[in-house]
């Protein structure tokens, strides 16, 4: 015990030096944990008020609170007296041998920065991308989650989907509904044109502006086709979409314009 005293007392300086510096770096490991949560606090209250994807809140949260404290962490070690330029080293040379063996995530972690900045679409928007249709459900760090008309839960890298072209059918308020309607060319054109416009008038899911345009588009082998392009709401796409083809079928069988089908004619010789 007496040596223990005798150890305090010659080194009473070095002890109270040291103590100073280690309250110094718990100080600044409070102050950083504070700045920390609040900077995050007040990004995620900015992005969410301009109605930014509360996934993508999150993610850029998740990144620059974890930026804050290991730059905390790096002051407050080198407040205490350990020289952070070899530890910033060693984590370099570990980083570079985790990037060399996560390539791939690192592609998609990259990728989904560039979604996020970039934003190409968001939650609750039908996007082709990758080669996939889907709802987009959440923009994570290295995939993006969609879900299938059909109910399907699709997983995608980020990087296929940067990699690729993206559709967004979500994107604008309107879209414009493409039919195309062959008749033969026995029917009465003027006629199958005038049934067709009453049947986008009557239906008032079709907006007035843009105008519907009705036109022949092309004289095919066996069809007269025309061309049946309505504008609607994005919401009503496919509801419209569906509905107008069955009312064009309808109405062309009640005034007897045909509409062509492949047929084959089969002739039978007889040998003699």
């Amino acid at each position: 015990m007496q040596q223990f005293l005798d150890f305090l007392e010659q080194n009473q300086q070095l002890i109270l030096s040291y103590s100073v510096k280690v309250l110094v770096a718990l100080v600044i490991l409070y102050l950083g944990r504070w700045l920390s949560k609040s900077l995050t606090r007040m990004l995620e209250k900015a992005l969410i008020h301009r109605k930014v994807d509360r996934a993508v809140v999150s993610f850029l949260s998740g990144i620059i609170q974890a930026a804050i404290m290991v730059a905390t962490i790096l002051i407050a070690l080198s407040q205490v007296g350990i020289q952070t330029a070899s530890f910033i080293a060693i984590l370099g040379a570990a980083g570079l041998a985790i990037a060399l063996a996560l390539q791939g995530s690192l592609s998609n972690f990259a990728s989904g920065v560039l979604i996020i900045l970039f934003r190409p679409f968001r939650a609750g928007d039908f996007v082709d991308a990758a080669g996939v249709s889907g709802v987009v459900e959440k923009i994570e760090i290295f995939q993006t989650v969609l879900k299938s008309p059909d109910n399907k839960r699709i997983i995608v890298p980020n990087s296929q989907i940067t990699g690729s072209a993206i559709v967004n059918y979500s994107a604008e308020k309107t879209r414009r509904v493409d039919l195309t309607v062959g008749i033969s060319y026995d029917s009465d054109l003027k006629k199958a044109k005038e049934l067709l416009e009453q049947i986008l008038k009557a239906d008032s899911r079709i907006l007035a502006e843009p105008t519907a345009v009705i036109a022949v588009g092309a004289l095919a082998d066996s069809s007269v086709n025309i061309l049946v392009r309505p504008w609607v709401n994005a919401a009503d796409y496919w509801p419209v979409y569906w509905d107008t083809l069955e009312k064009i079928k309808l109405s062309f069988d009640q005034h007897q314009i045909v509409i062509p089908f492949p047929q084959m004619d089969l002739h039978f010789k007889k040998e003699k």
